[in-house]
C-alpha cells in the first residue's frame, strides 16, 4: 500500500481527528464538570473524537486545494493543524 492511495489516506485521516481530538479531551481539559455529569464523559470523549476527525479532513482537503503534493506528508500534517484548530476552536466557543 501507498500513501497515494485513497483507502490508505483515509484511514490516516480518520487516525490523526481521533487521536488529536482524544488528546486534547484527555489532557487540555476544557470541558466542564457539568457537562461530564449530564452527557457522561464517553460521550464528550467521542464527541472531541468526532470533531477532530472534521478538523482533519478540513485540515487535509484545505492543503490539496491549496495544491501541495499529494503523496508527500504536508497534507497529513495540514490535517493534523487542522484538526487541532477545530478541536480548540469548538473548546473554546460558548454558545
Amino acid at each position: 500500500m501507498r500513501l497515494t492511495d485513497p483507502f490508505v489516506t483515509f484511514i490516516l485521516v480518520l487516525a490523526i481527528g481521533v487521536i488529536v481530538g482524544v488528546l486534547f479531551e484527555k489532557y487540555v481539559r476544557t470541558s466542564s464538570w457539568l457537562s461530564k455529569q449530564v452527557a457522561g464523559p464517553r460521550r464528550v470523549l467521542v464527541t472531541s473524537a468526532l470533531v477532530g476527525i472534521a478538523g482533519a479532513f478540513i485540515g487535509y482537503h484545505i492543503a490539496l486545494l491549496a495544491t501541495l503534493p499529494r503523496g508527500s506528508l504536508v497534507p497529513l500534517i495540514a490535517a493534523a493543524i487542522g484538526a487541532v484548530a477545530i478541536v480548540w476552536g469548538w473548546r473554546t466557543v460558548k454558545l
